[in-house]
């Protein structure tokens, strides 16, 4: 992919189009009233893979409860799962959780500036960092989210933009006076202006310089990708009930949902003999269906009630009643799956 440098008119004027943009027309986010480096990566975090308007009232919520580094460093990991429960990709959680304890005892509790101190840490990637350098300590470094990649694959009329061709043109656009400004223009423009399905060209502030706006590609750049196939899975689950409480366990830390609690998937009865008990009755749940992004799951839950005297859990397990289920972190479909076992112990299910 051939890399022609622009002209310091070229790339002034492209600056002063977004810039002035942004200046007088992002939105009022509140993440962008913050000048603490800690609320704005808890920000940047949120934002990846999931919307603004989602993003909002986690992060309002998020900052009243952990309105520090070392609040966040301090919780429990159930209380951080538990207040990140539904906002998805919970491996961000667990990472931000952990590079807060970083940034605890390595760093003194301080968000550290540097694009390479910020690399180091769990969960924070070349984007996150660069966003953070330059939004929170103004470093003259470029953030390449996906608003980033099709704004720039559209100014330049670039199919299939490779990541070395995204870095080295959105290093040389930076602005070096306002850095942090300028990444979020970048975005803010992408987000409200450059849109993927319905971008307002007709008030775009630098379509003069657009060349996929010249050529009339804007709708094909960048040139999509090939999805991936979405694969179906039915997921037995075992409601394994005792005395008015239900077993729930730990899922492991890595792969889908980790570090969330969930029902087993298992044998009903291999399930209850391993805690010594008697399966007494059963009654099937209704099914549950929830799509993550590469998979189409059907969850079928029975509820086994068991007889015998009450087991330990074991590690990574807990028995709890029917009020627990508010202060773990449960997955939406298991959030489901708990209400209606609740609904046959308060009689409301017929």
């Amino acid at each position: 992919m051939k890399y022609e440098p622009l002209s310091p008119s070229e790339a002034g004027a492209l600056r002063r189009g977004l810039l002035d943009l942004y200046d007088r027309a992002a939105r009022d986010l509140p993440w962008r009233r913050e000048t603490d480096p800690y609320r704005i990566w808890v920000s940047e975090i949120m934002l990846q893979q999931t919307r603004v308007e989602t993003v909002i009232r986690y992060y309002e919520r998020w900052v009243e409860r952990f309105p520090d580094l070392e609040a966040l460093a301090s919780a429990p990991e159930d209380e951080v799962m538990k207040a990140w429960e539904g906002l998805g990709y919970y491996r961000r959680a667990r990472h931000l959780h952990g590079a807060a304890q970083v940034v605890r005892d390595r760093h003194d509790g301080e968000v550290p500036g540097d694009l390479m101190t910020l690399r180091s840490l769990p969960g924070v990637g070349e984007y996150t960092a660069g966003a953070v350098a330059s939004i929170a300590f103004g470093v003259v470094a470029p953030a390449v989210d996906g608003n980033v990649k099709r704004v720039l694959a559209r100014l330049f009329d670039i199919p299939r933009p490779t990541a070395a061709w995204l870095r080295r043109r959105a290093e040389e656009l930076v602005d070096p006076a306002r850095p942090g400004d300028w990444n979020q223009s970048l975005m803010e423009f992408g987000a409200t202006v450059c849109t993927p399905r319905a971008p307002r060209c007709a008030t775009c502030p630098v379509r003069t310089h657009c060349a996929a706006h010249a050529a009339g590609t804007v709708l094909e750049r960048p040139a999509p990708s090939k999805r991936a196939s979405v694969r179906q899975t039915e997921i037995a689950i075992v409601v394994l009930e005792h005395e008015g409480r239900v077993l729930l366990t730990r899922r492991p830390p890595d792969g889908l949902l980790g570090g969330l609690w969930a029902f087993p998937e298992e044998a009903p009865d291999e399930l209850a003999g391993a805690y010594g008990l008697e399966p007494v009755g059963r009654l099937e749940l209704p099914v549950v269906r929830h799509r993550f992004t590469h998979i189409d799951a059907t969850y079928r839950p029975v509820v086994v009630r068991t007889s015998g005297p009450t087991p330990e859990a074991g590690p990574g397990a807990r028995w709890v009643d029917a009020s627990d289920g508010d202060a773990l972190a449960l997955p939406v479909a298991q959030q489901k799956i708990f209400a209606a076992w609740r609904a046959t112990e308060s009689g409301e299910a017929a």
